[in-house]
């Protein structure tokens, strides 16, 4: 199932040595940008056998343009309304739904969510008293990331707050609790918080008529195609169905931050845990490239270098890799979506053709295994 973009990483990837990219900044025109994609996507889809990639490049705080290239399924060709599992992408949708009702006052990050929801699972442990939507969002349940791996039944690996450790169980929790606390479902919470405001139109947790002949298909690496993965229950961690303009239209709007309380605000991008010796090192990421810092905020992954911070999450299910990655001191970002078990390569190839941070291409490189 999908997991943030540091968690996928297999054990053993080691950083490989890459072509030297491009020295490419934002004052480069976009559409020349643009013109380089449409020359080397198509090349690097047939390379790396992923069937299609959905492009959105962002730019002075709004969208510079997106590209689709590829098929969404065997002879149907993708295109801008083609819709694709995000995978992990779906938990920052759910993040700033909770971030934006603790900001209104509907409750506080630090409440107990106990009087509102208990898991069953969890009831006859008394640590589930110590569980908050805060404690949720910056992956530090203790929960597994999903319970089939503590048999189906849910449980905790350690105490609340105690570390990180990351888990789509525990936004479900979260999303749980917000829709006791709220009295509605979640889905309409988060079309009421964030699809409405943000103007997207063309996202869906389940399925909806209009994605009739619309969701691009999953390959995976041996090249074997399996039907989308629709639900008819919501996820909070996982399998959202979006287009690549709606997304990018939330990403900026996310960024947004005038409508939170200057804590929250703050605190979404503020690491908890810090994560970055698990990429530093030899064979992996090395000096001077590594990172200041790498970890979670508030359902979002922080990357530190000594340039600038970037605001990002990505995506990883059977058939899909995704990335969407922001930032905020230069109000540019990119948001990547394939339908290829192998679209990581892809992914390094198109960051690394938009973004000029040679630790972030570092990370890049290692995600994708060199």
């Amino acid at each position: 199932m999908a997991a943030v973009i540091m968690a996928s990483m297999a054990a053993n990837a080691t950083a490989q040595p890459a072509a030297t990219p491009e020295p490419v900044a934002e004052t480069v025109p976009a559409d020349a940008l643009r013109a380089m994609l449409d020359a080397r996507v198509p090349g690097w889809l047939a390379d790396h056998e992923v069937p299609s990639v959905a492009i959105a490049y962002l730019r002075d705080g709004e969208i510079a343009f997106t590209a689709v290239y590829g098929e969404q399924a065997p002879g149907n060709p993708a295109s801008e309304q083609t819709l694709y599992n995000i995978a992990s992408m779906t938990k920052p949708l759910v993040a700033e739904t909770v971030l934006r009702l603790a900001s209104s006052g509907a409750f506080s990050l630090d409440e107990p969510m106990a009087p509102h929801w208990v898991d069953p699972d969890i009831a006859g442990d008394a640590r589930h008293q110590l569980l908050t939507p805060r404690i949720a969002l910056a992956h530090r349940t203790g929960f597994p990331n999903w319970r089939y791996q503590t048999d189906d039944v849910l449980a905790f690996r350690s105490d609340p707050g105690e570390r990180f450790g990351y888990s789509g169980e525990g936004f479900n929790y979260v999303g749980r609790f917000a829709e006791n606390r709220m009295g509605a479902t979640l889905e309409a919470l988060v079309a009421e918080r964030i699809f409405g405001p943000a103007g997207m139109t063309q996202t869906a947790f389940t399925g909806r008529p209009w994605f009739e002949n619309r969701v691009a298909v999953p390959q995976g690496r041996d090249g074997t195609r399996r039907e989308p993965q629709i639900r008819d229950g919501w996820n909070a961690a996982d399998d959202v169905h979006s287009t690549i303009g709606d997304y990018a239209r939330f990403l900026l709007w996310a960024m947004d931050d005038t409508p939170l309380d200057p804590e929250i605000a703050a605190a979404r991008f503020t690491i908890s845990d810090d994560q970055s010796a698990e990429i530093c090192g030899p064979g992996r990421i090395e000096e001077p490239l590594c990172p200041i810092a790498m970890g979670v905020g508030l359902g979002w992954l922080v990357y530190e270098t000594p340039q600038e911070t970037v605001v990002m999450h990505g995506g990883a299910d059977w058939g899909e890799r995704t990335l969407g990655f922001y930032v905020p001191d230069r109000e540019i970002g990119v948001v990547i979506f394939t339908n290829g078990a192998n679209g990581q390569k892809v992914i390094r190839d198109i960051v690394r053709t938009l973004y000029d941070n040679e630790s972030f291409n570092a990370f890049m490189a290692l995600q994708a295994g060199g």
